[in-house]
């Protein structure tokens, strides 16, 4: 029963009683010892009612001191600010799972050590709360919606309904994979840029997504920045032709009519912009309005290229 109470957040007492295969009032009873134990188990009567792990007066029976605890804490906030290797997901409910039974007065030892606490980073990353992303774990292993404050890169801020799915790194940035529910639509929120969460209580049945699709989906997110050189592609394809084709990199394509779809493209040069041109599918015209210099240069090297193409071939290598 502790397991299980660790590792969800609300568990119906039906339910934790069937998945223990004893009856409720064996649960009621095991609940009380736990009680007596130290753990401070929270009920909820009702047909919706059931249990939860609060925290404690005191450190439950976890075979740890105070500072053993508060150091398994603070190293699991510092590696969850961290670009983790294989082992993000763990660390994210290690830590969940740990802050969620700390009595109040490890918590503050936890707090004040954390913000003194320097990591070693790479360049400039964008601070991360631990607490933020603690909150998002809870709800996305609970598949709980979430109601997220969130500030966008020009500073507009918006409140997102939300399902949470994942959370993935990249890029020395921590993002969230969810399905917005006022857009219909997956959508991928940078964690740095939330500035609160606020639990619903409401369970989702939780959406089909590939892995090939989540991993797509982050690195748009993780490439989608201010780039030198901007330019929109106005193609002669519907979008929702478009979408299909395009898939996830389809993120910020909008309708231009009927039969026609505007694509934003860029990059550091000319060079990488010219490359989202090219996957523009075969056949379909389209017409730019790359900028200059950028124009000027794109078109010389075009030029220069369709001179190569029709001259003759050069001899073969000896």
């Amino acid at each position: 029963m502790l397991n299980l109470l660790q590792t969800h957040r609300h568990w119906p007492g039906t339910e934790l009683a069937g998945r223990l295969g004893v009856t409720e009032r064996t649960v009621r009873r095991d609940v009380d010892r736990l009680r007596e134990l130290g753990y401070r188990v929270e009920s909820t009567p009702g047909v919706a009612g059931g249990y939860r792990l609060e925290a404690g007066s005191a450190v439950p029976p976890l075979l740890l001191t105070d500072d053993e605890a508060v150091t398994m804490a603070i190293g699991l906030r510092v590696a969850a600010t961290q670009q983790l290797v294989g082992g993000a997901e763990v660390t994210l409910t290690a830590l969940a799972k740990l802050e969620q039974v700390l009595p109040s007065a490890l918590r503050r030892r936890v707090n004040a050590l954390a913000a003194s606490v320097q990591p070693a980073r790479i360049g400039e990353t964008p601070v991360v709360s631990p607490a933020i992303i603690g909150e998002i774990a809870l709800a996305a292993r609970d598949s709980e919606r979430l109601r997220l404050r969130y500030v966008d890169g020009a500073g507009v801020e918006s409140i997102r309904r939300v399902e949470p799915h994942v959370l993935a790194p990249a890029g020395r940035k921590w993002y969230l994979l969810c399905w917005d529910l006022d857009r219909d639509d997956w959508r991928t929120f940078r964690i740095d840029r939330i500035e609160s969460v606020e639990h619903t209580r409401v369970l989702f049945a939780p959406r089909d997504i590939s892995e090939k699709e989540i991993e797509e989906r982050v690195l748009v997110a993780s490439s989608w920045s201010s780039q030198k050189v901007e330019a929109d592609a106005v193609m002669e394809l519907p979008f929702s032709e478009m979408q299909e084709w395009f898939g996830v990199w389809s993120q910020g394509a909008s309708a231009e009519g009927e039969t026609r779809t505007r694509w934003p493209v860029g990059g550091s040069d000319w060079r990488e912009a010219m490359y989202a041109l090219l996957w523009i599918p075969a056949g379909v015209e389209y017409t730019t309005d790359f900028p200059e210099p950028e124009r000027a240069e794109l078109r010389e090297a075009l030029e220069r290229m369709l001179r190569a193409i029709d001259a003759p071939a050069p001899p073969a290598r000896r």
